[in-house]
């Protein structure tokens, strides 16, 4: 994931929030990204989507009140 470098930022910050310290994961990021750890899998995954939700279109409707 190198190549793309806000992806990359956008993992990280999600694995800093999910997994703020060593009860929660045993390796830091670098390290977790490093042996593709389920930590930092989910992490990737969970940038991969909210990049998928942040580029979709928005709908308006969706906020109108009644």
């Amino acid at each position: 994931m190198q190549h793309d470098v806000r992806l990359r930022a956008a993992a990280r910050a999600i694995y800093d929030a999910c997994y703020p310290g060593d009860e929660w994961a045993p390796v830091g990021f670098d390290e977790a990204e490093r042996f593709r750890t389920i930590h930092y899998r989910q992490a990737v995954g969970a940038a991969l989507e909210a990049r998928a939700l942040l580029a979709a279109p928005v709908q308006p409707e969706l906020f109108e009140l009644s």
